[in-house]
């Protein structure tokens, strides 16, 4: 396991993939670096890469309003994305994009070492939980790996898109809060 520092650097210097091309900045993620909740993410989009941090956009507003609504903000917290480079227009993630930064993501979650790993949406889930993952019929449901409880909610931009779909992702952070709880966890 490589120190925060080393980490940072090596994935700042990343070549691995052709993002590497198009990107203004590498966003690595934002918070606390022992937290015990780990938000992941799909990638940057525009905002992101301009800033060099992860959901500042319009979904990054979305984001920060959800977690208020259990108690959480980007202090008490880790945010951080699958692939760490824009995809050009902010298409999903290729497999190989994803197969070149998981190490970073792996090394990020080995040194925070979470307790709830939340993932935004149908990549992050399917990388992380399973391959086969269907975020319409499994989002909200818990996971237990390694120690880890992990869950999916709908990513935030599919939310501004599709506003029908935040009632039950309400619910979803709800039942976060809820486990945070059950696992004494303090943010």
């Amino acid at each position: 396991m490589m120190p925060w520092e080393e980490l940072e650097r090596q994935c700042r210097a990343c070549t691995r993939c052709g993002l590497c091309e198009t990107r203004h900045q590498v966003v690595f993620g934002i918070g606390k670096r022992d937290a015990s909740i780990l938000f992941v993410g799909e990638g940057p989009g525009e905002q992101e890469d301009l800033k060099g941090e992860p959901f500042v956009g319009p979904a990054g507003k979305l984001l920060d309003d959800m977690l208020s609504i259990i108690d959480l903000n980007r202090e008490n917290c880790y945010i951080t994305n699958i692939v760490k480079c824009r995809p050009p227009g902010n298409r999903d993630p290729l497999e190989t994009e994803q197969n070149a930064c998981i190490g970073f993501l792996r090394n990020q979650t080995a040194l925070i070492r979470p307790k709830i790993l939340v993932c935004l949406g149908r990549i992050a889930a399917k990388r992380l939980i399973r391959q086969d993952y269907r975020i319409s019929s499994e989002h909200g449901q818990w996971e237990e790996r390694g120690g880890i409880w992990m869950t999916a909610i709908y990513h935030p931009s599919a939310l501004l898109r599709d506003v029908s779909k935040r009632p039950e992702t309400f619910d979803d952070l709800l039942a976060i809060r809820e486990k945070i709880c059950s696992l004494h966890i303090l943010p």
